[in-house]
């Protein structure tokens, strides 16, 4: 039997979204004439963060190189990468040297290449970074149809992951070729049951303010309208709008409050119990609502945020607990900017900062939000500018918080960025680090109002063992996601060592929803499969994250509705318990993690983070229980049965089963 050796080489087809993680998807391989040698393919890729894959060269377009040793022929790629391959039954081997890219530091970078065929393992390098010497793959594929080839980001983040199979190549049996495909195509299944008619009482079960500040709290119910609201023990002070269900006024002394909360229509009612807490801390659960960044970048406007919370009320997410419309960066005059409605006044005589001319009306905005029964959010940098090159808060702090203050906000995400340039030693230096949010939260402490307090600075010396020492409510432990299933797995399932740092009040933040049309200024439907937006909501519920939605209110579809509109897959991540999930077991590549909830139950998220459909099991003793357990399908909102010392779901590639235990 004559046997062949075709290079694994390819040519690209750059795409103008490639800017951020990537995972490829090739078209099918064909034969070059026998003086070029070996094969081509064309691909698109998704967002890329570290340039373009590279044929016979790295993905920062540099000859391949892996601990000294240059290699001719290959592929640079960049983790978190996957490539499908058919390889019709044809071949006998698959062979190359793999590693980090040298023109990563040495010592940089941790990257875990993997070989699987017919969804078994053959092949996995173990941990490389940056410097190390080429590891050799070689594995038999005689009988293997499916072959996928992965470079890994080793579960710590993407950065410098820059990943070489080098010297590639394939032995095949007569004419046959292997075929590049793209991944198994996913149906968008809704899973959420629609609402029942009768009214149901759902968000937070617990709310906090400070004394003298405005209340401002709506009951979100689901429920045909029309519906009327009512509470016993309504503490004095506050009052409540029957028809609109808005809970208003103000509270001057500390304490706790045990309401009883009413819902009311034609027919029936519901009743249930919301404890609210009058002291120095607010945020008791994790916010949700909105951003604009992820859908607008810097085209955003008053406008658009207007139509935003006008969408959050038509869509009904408000009755499910959604509450904060935050403006992020571009609502200040830039720099140097082309646009002239970002020409203008950074302050005004006063040293008042001046909104650009998409936003003629600061106050009258959060105004209109407030009367839908929402919470309205703003941005800034401690430093000169923001990232974005807008007007920042650098030496005006006070006056910056006591102007959101005036103006009705109800949030800032303070955004270090330029701070670097003004401070280089605050990403090095802990207290220099801390001063700028230090500052801002003392400020914040002496306003009239309660404004959430979240700290963007991207998990730089450890915040989350001292955010809440600087008043934050929130803080970002991860740089910026994109929808990609690189970015989002790569963040989310990074997150055990600061959860023991979270808790009411303070909580871990690894960025913004990805689902629905997003785009950054450049809207379209997100990357994420549909499996990958389940695990996506599901990790950032057991992580107590906060929900903000980062995609164009305006044109929810029905599939992200189910995604934001499930009421016990929110409850996990509302729990007044205020515990973040961790990791319990791992299998290869199957995760269970288990977050405690306040009624004394488990929330259980069983992963699969690998290619193929995969059985994943949690052991009752995974989370020190024992003998036979309740199980409800959260998504479903479905009662499985009791089960003895263990589950075991099947879940499909990149998803998840999410599951109450009792």
């Amino acid at each position: 039997m004559a046997f062949r050796y075709l290079p694994f080489n390819h040519d690209f087809e750059k795409t103008p979204e490639c800017f951020l993680s990537w995972r490829c998807r090739f078209g099918t391989f064909q034969s070059q004439p026998a003086s070029g040698g070996g094969l081509v393919g064309r691909f698109k890729c998704e967002p890329h963060d570290w340039g373009n894959p590279g044929k016979n060269q790295s993905v920062d377009g540099h000859p391949l190189i892996i601990g000294g040793q240059t290699f001719k022929h290959g592929l640079g790629t960049h983790a978190q990468s996957v490539l499908f391959i058919n390889l019709k039954g044809a071949a006998q081997s698959f062979s190359a040297s793999v590693g980090v890219d040298d023109e990563v530091t040495e010592g940089r970078g941790s990257v875990e290449f993997s070989v699987v065929g017919n969804g078994k393992s053959l092949w996995q390098s173990g941990v490389m970074k940056g410097g190390e010497a080429a590891k050799h793959c070689s594995v038999a594929l005689v009988g293997v149809t499916n072959l996928i080839l992965k470079a890994n980001d080793a579960q710590d983040g993407i950065s410098y992951d820059h990943a070489d199979w080098a010297d590639a190549k394939f032995e095949m049996t007569g004419d046959a070729r292997p075929e590049t495909v793209i991944a198994p195509a996913e149906p968008a299944v809704i899973l959420t049951p629609a609402a029942s008619p009768k009214p149901r009482i759902n968000g937070a079960e617990i709310f906090g303010a400070r004394p003298g500040s405005p209340f401002l709290f709506t009951i979100a119910a689901t429920g045909d309208r029309p519906m009327t609201f009512s509470a016993d023990k309504l503490p004095a002070g506050l009052r409540l709008d029957a028809q609109s269900g808005q809970i208003t006024g103000k509270l001057d002394k500390q304490g706790e409050y045990e309401v009883t909360l009413h819902a009311k229509n034609a027919l029936g009612s519901a009743k249930r119990k919301f404890k609210i807490v009058c002291g120095d801390q607010i945020a008791l659960t994790p916010p949700m609502g909105w951003n604009s960044w992820n859908c607008f970048a810097g085209a955003v406007s008053q406008e658009h945020v207007k139509s935003a919370a006008d969408a959050m009320v038509k869509s009904g997410l408000i009755n499910h607990g959604w509450t904060y419309i935050n403006v992020d960066d571009f609502w200040q005059n830039h720099r140097d900017s082309k646009d002239p409605s970002l020409h203008g006044s950074f302050r005004d005589a006063n040293g008042v900062v001046v909104p650009n001319s998409r936003f003629p009306d600061m106050r009258g905005m959060a105004d209109y939000i407030h009367s839908l029964g929402l919470k309205a959010g703003l941005y800034s940098s401690p430093g000169p500018w923001t990232c974005g090159g807008c007007s920042g808060s650098w030496q005006h702090e006070q006056q910056d918080a006591e102007t959101y203050a005036k103006w009705g906000f109800d949030y800032l995400k303070y955004d270090l960025c330029s701070y670097h340039d003004v401070v280089p030693s605050c990403s090095t230096n802990l207290s220099e680090g801390q001063k700028p949010y230090r500052v801002m939260g003392e400020y914040f402490k002496q306003q009239s109002r309660d404004m959430v307090f979240s700290l963007c600075q991207y998990g730089e010396l450890d915040v989350w063992k001292w955010g809440a020492e600087v008043r934050g409510n929130s803080w970002r432990t991860t740089g910026d996601i994109t929808d990609t299933w690189g970015s989002m797995s790569g963040i989310g399932f990074n997150q055990d060592k600061a959860a023991p740092f979270a808790g009411p009040g303070h909580w871990n933040d690894p960025d913004m929803l990805i689902v629905g049309k997003v785009g950054w200024g450049n809207l379209h439907p997100t990357r994420l499969t549909p499996n990958e937006q389940y695990t996506h909501i599901s990790l950032w519920c057991l992580l107590s994250s906060p929900l903000l939605i980062g995609c164009d209110m305006t044109q929810l579809d029905a599939f992200t509705l189910n995604l934001l509109e499930n009421d016990e897959v929110i409850a996990v991540d509302q729990d007044p318990l205020g515990k973040e999930a961790t990791t319990v077991a791992r299998n290869g590549e199957t995760r269970v993690y288990a977050k405690q909830l306040a009624d004394g139950s488990e929330a259980v998220g069983l992963f699969n983070l690998g290619e193929t459909e995969q059985s994943v099991i949690v052991n009752w003793s995974d989370f020190a229980r024992k003998g036979s357990l309740h199980v409800r399908d959260l998504w479903r909102q479905k009662d499985l049965g009791k089960f003895k010392d263990s589950y075991t779901a099947t879940v499909p590639r990149h998803g998840v089963v999410m599951i109450k235990v009792w």
